[in-house]
C-alpha cells in the first residue's frame, strides 16, 4: 500500500494486533488456505527480493502470475498477460558530466552535480578563490560553516546547498561548487528523488579529499571547469492482466498491486534511517559492515502478496462459477508503492471507457484480519448507491469501518477518477507495515478466506444486477492542514516537466469551479510561476480564502487563463 497520508486514516487499527484464531475451518477453507499459502509464500520469498518495481524480483513475480492464470485456463487480456509501462522517477547524472578542479578530473564518487543543477552543454573555466565572491564568477563555497555541522546526522545539507546556491545565483554567480572542508561524517549524496526545482546555473559538490588536495591553501586560486548533464531517470513497471470474456456489454475490474519495496531503496521503508548504501547515482551497491543484505528484504506478505493471492483465488472462483452477466478483468498493478503508477498507466493506456466498466474492486493488505475484532475497512462505499446494501451483511461477520470516499492510498483511486464505482478492502495496518518483518508466516489465512468469501458474495450478487450508478464523493481529509486555501486537485507526482499536472479534481472545490480539468498542467497561480510541487506549495501559502486569482494551465499544449476563487 502506498505510503501517502495514512496516519489518520489507519490510526484506529494500530492496536488491532494479534489474537487467537477462533474461526472454524471447513475442508473447503483448508483447500483455499493451501492455495493462498503457496502463492503468498512464493511472492513474499527472499528469491523475489521485495518485488520492487523495475527489478528482477518484480519480473519473476509477473511471470509467476502469468503462469498461474494459464494453469487456471483464464485467458490473456487483449492478447497478452504482461503490460509494461514506462515512467520517470527522479533524476540521474548524465554521461557528459565533467567536474575538474585544478588539474584533476574528478570521479563521480568524489564530486557530482546536485539534482537541482542546470544541465549545461558547454564547460565553464575560471580561476576562483574559496569563499571569494565576485559578480559573474564561479563561486566556491564551504558547505559547512563549522565542524559540528559536518558531524550532525540531521544536518539538512541538500536544503542548505539549495538556499545558498539560490542566493549566489541572485548575486550573479554563473556556477556554484560546494566543498567539504571538515571530512563530514555523513557526506552529501546525489538525491535522485530530490523535490527541489532546478536553478538555472550549474551546481556541484566536491568531497573532502578533493578539497584537501586541490583547493586548500591555494592562495593563487583554483582552475575550475564544470559541465553538467542531469537526466530524467526512466524506469519500467509491468502490469499483469487476465480476462474472462463473456461477450457481455460491461466489464468488472478486480485488482490488487503486487509490487513492494525491494530493499527499501525508494525511501518508503519504516525499518530505520539507513536501509542500503547507494553509489552517486542512487544505485544499491552494498550494506555497510557485515550486515546480511537479505535481512533487509521487504517481502511484503500482507502488502500486497495477500491481495495478489486473493485476486488469483477470486479469478479461479469466478471462472468455475461461470458468472455471465459481465466480463471479468483481473489486473495486478505494479508501481503502486511509487504513487499508483501502474493503475494510472493501465487506465490511460488501455483507454478504459467508464461507460463500459461496471465497477472496480481493489484488495490491498487483506491478510492480517484480527481474530478478536474482525476489523475490516471498506472504502469507496459512497461511489455508488448500490454499495450500501452490502454493508449490513458485512457487519454480521466483521467490525466494519466505512470510508465513503472513492479516493484513498491505493489503486482504486485511479478508477474512481475515471468515473467508475469502486470498492476497497483492507484489514488494517500493523507493526510490520513497510518493514522487512512483513512475512508470510504472519498472515491470517483463514481471516483472508473470510474477506474473499465476502468479496465473492458481492460479485455474485452484482452478477444478477444492472450496471451500478456512479456517484462522486468528497475526498477524505487526512494529515495536517498546511495551507489556508486549497485548489482541490490531486497532483500527478510522476510528472517531471515544468508545472503541476492535475491527476484528478474534487467536486465542489475551487479548481472545478474555475474549469480546471484532469490532465491540465498548472503553470501560473496569480503572480507566482509554478515549476513543480515545491513552487506550487509555496504559492498556495500566499493566498487567503475568498481571494480571486488568475490561473494559467496548459491544455493540449495551449495556455488557458482561468479565474479561480479560493
Amino acid at each position: 500500500m502506498k505510503q501517502i497520508n495514512r496516519s489518520v486514516l489507519f490510526i484506529a487499527f494500530l492496536l488491532l494486533l494479534g489474537a487467537e484464531e477462533n474461526f472454524a475451518q471447513s475442508k473447503s477453507d483448508k483447500k483455499v488456505i493451501k492455495r493462498l499459502k503457496a502463492d503468498i509464500e512464493y511472492l513474499a520469498s527472499d528469491e523475489l527480493e521485495g518485488r520492487r518495481t523495475d527489478s528482477e524480483g518484480e519480473r519473476k513475480a509477473a511471470d509467476y502470475l502469468e503462469k498461474r492464470y494459464k494453469s487456471e485456463k483464464i485467458g490473456a487480456y487483449k492478447g497478452q498477460y504482461q503490460y509494461p509501462f514506462q515512467f520517470v522517477y527522479g533524476k540521474e547524472i548524465g554521461e557528459n558530466t565533467l567536474i575538474r578542479i585544478g588539474n584533476t578530473t574528478t570521479k563521480i564518487e568524489e564530486a557530482f552535480p546536485l539534482p537541482f543543477s542546470a544541465s549545461t552543454t558547454a564547460g565553464i573555466a575560471s580561476e576562483v578563490l574559496p569563499d571569494v565572491f565576485e559578480q559573474g564568477d564561479i563561486w566556491l563555497i564551504s558547505l559547512y560553516t563549522e565542524k559540528g555541522e559536518a558531524e550532525d546526522a540531521h544536518f539538512d545539507y541538500e536544503k542548505v546547498m539549495y538556499d545558498r546556491a539560490k542566493d549566489a545565483k541572485n548575486e550573479g554567480a554563473s556556477a556554484v561548487i560546494f566543498y567539504d572542508a571538515y571530512n563530514a561524517k555523513y557526506p552529501p549524496k546525489f538525491n535522485a528523488q530530490s523535490d527541489f526545482e532546478p536553478l538555472d546555473i550549474p551546481i556541484a559538490f566536491v568531497s573532502n579529499p578533493i578539497f584537501e588536495r586541490d583547493i586548500k591553501n591555494k592562495e593563487e586560486g583554483v582552475l575550475v571547469e564544470i559541465n553538467v548533464a542531469i537526466k530524467k531517470r526512466n524506469r519500467t513497471g509491468t502490469n499483469v492482466a487476465a480476462y474472462i470474456d463473456n461477450n457481455a456489454p460491461y466489464t468488472v475490474v478486480i485488482g490488487a498491486h503486487y509490487d513492494h519495496l525491494g530493499f527499501g531503496e525508494d525511501g518508503s521503508s519504516l525499518a530505520g534511517k539507513t536501509i542500503v548504501r547507494k553509489d552517486g547515482n542512487g544505485v544499491l551497491i552494498s550494506l555497510p559492515g557485515n550486515e546480511d543484505l537479505r535481512a533487509r528484504i521487504h517481502n511484503g506478505a500482507d502488502d500486497n502478496a495477500s491481495g495478489t493471492a486473493g485476486l488469483l483465488e477470486l479469478a479461479s472462483r469466478i471462472k468455475k462459477k461461470k458468472n455471465r452477466k459481465y466480463n471479468y478483468l483481473f489486473v495486478h498493478f505494479s508501481g503502486e508503492e511509487l504513487g499508483l503508477l501502474g493503475s494510472k498507466a493501465f487506465v490511460k493506456e488501455m483507454q478504459l471507457d467508464s461507460t463500459r466498466i461496471a465497477y472496480m474492486i481493489n484488495m490491498d493488505m487483506i491478510g492480517r484480519l484480527n481474530d478478536s475484532t474482525h476489523a475490516l475497512t471498506i472504502g469507496g462505499v459512497g461511489t455508488s448507491p448500490v454499495w450500501g446494501q452490502f454493508i449490513a451483511k458485512a457487519k454480521k461477520e466483521f467490525k466494519v469501518a466505512i470510508d465513503s470516499s472513492g479516493v484513498g492510498p491505493s489503486d482504486h483511486t485511479s478508477f474512481y477518477h475515471a468515473g467508475i464505482p469502486v470498492l476497497f478492502f483492507f484489514t488494517g495496518i500493523h507493526h510490520d507495515y513497510h518493514k522487512p518483518s512483513d512475512d508470510a508466516d504472519k498472515i491470517n489465512y483463514l481471516g483472508e478466506v473470510r474477506v474473499l468469501n465476502y468479496a465473492q458474495s458481492i460479485i455474485e450478487a452484482m452478477d444478477a444486477r444492472p450496471k451500478p450508478l456512479f456517484t462522486p464523493t468528497k475526498q477524505t481529509t487526512v494529515g495536517k492542514v498546511r495551507f489556508k486555501v486549497t485548489l482541490g486537485i490531486m497532483p500527478d507526482y510522476s510528472y517531471q516537466d515544468n508545472g503541476v499536472k492535475v491527476d484528478g479534481v474534487t467536486e465542489g472545490k475551487p479548481a472545478v469551479k474555475a474549469g480546471i480539468k484532469t490532465g491540465d498542467i498548472i503553470t501560473q497561480l496569480g503572480e507566482y510561476k509554478i515549476q513543480g510541487m515545491q513552487s506550487y506549495m509555496e504559492a498556495l501559502s500566499k493566498f487567503k480564502s475568498g481571494q480571486t486569482v488568475e490561473v494559467t494551465v496548459l491544455r493540449d499544449g495551449q495556455p488557458i487563463n482561468l479565474q479561480l476563487t479560493f
